[in-house]
């Protein structure tokens, strides 16, 4: 078999055994990466490539390193959902940095972590001051989470009983030149009705509209494509 031919089905093969395992990880792989996850990714990444382009590794070979590889955080996370003490053992427990205002710097040390970067952290969240921070807490994935004092958490209108409408997430309606015919229904808009109103903003058609989407209030925003 050419040589290429040979590169192209083990990379398919390892393409879409690595695409059913990220699919089978979820996306807690993505979001809430650990140093477990971020070590596992690379591996897997490494025996993909490595099957793919290195013929002196067998494909069937380089597959099995995939399936375990991918099988077995699969397995860790199933038995830390079971499991705090094991999840812990796992993904490593978050630790407090700061509490009642002051902070802990023993902990800081077990993290490795000095000033500068608990600093950084906190300059993120748009926190300037160490003052103003009641608790914060170094998570597992490494980002840092933070509680105001009282004093400096933002005004909401529940603190000043100021009764607020409810709404519900904004609809598209249209999209790429499409209509969305589940919310139209959801809604209870018609076709006719929406066709009316792209034309209000310039549209000949709803074929000319890029993104239709509606708010609660049934404030309608409409972005044509470009001419």
């Amino acid at each position: 078999m050419p040589e290429l031919i040979l590169i192209l089905l083990r990379s398919i093969a390892a393409f879409l055994l690595l695409f059913l395992m990220a699919r089978m990880m979820g996306k807690k792989q993505i979001s809430q990466l650990t140093f477990f996850d971020y070590c596992v990714g690379i591996t897997i990444g490494s025996i993909a490539a490595t099957m793919s382009v290195d013929q002196n590794v067998k494909a069937l070979n380089g597959l099995m390193s995939l399936f375990v590889w991918g099988l077995f955080p699969i397995l860790l996370s199933y038995i830390g959902m079971k499991s705090n003490a094991f999840s812990n053992l796992t993904d490593g427990k978050a630790t407090t940095l700061i509490e009642n205002g002051k902070i802990l710097e023993k902990n800081m040390k077990k993290n490795l972590m000095n000033l500068n970067e608990l600093m950084l952290l906190l300059r993120e969240k748009d926190v300037f001051k160490v003052s103003d921070v009641e608790m914060a807490i170094l998570e597992t994935n490494g980002k840092l989470s933070i509680m105001l004092k009282t004093d400096q958490q933002p005004v909401t209108a529940k603190m000043l009983n100021m009764p607020i409408p409810l709404e519900h997430g904004p609809m598209i309606l249209i999209m790429d030149g499409k209509m969305m015919t589940k919310s139209m229904e959801v809604l209870g808009f018609t076709a006719e009705w929406l066709e009316t109103e792209v034309k209000k903003q310039g549209a000949y058609d709803i074929s000319d509209v890029f993104l239709a989407q509606i708010d609660s209030k049934g404030q309608l925003y409409v972005d044509l494509y470009d001419t």
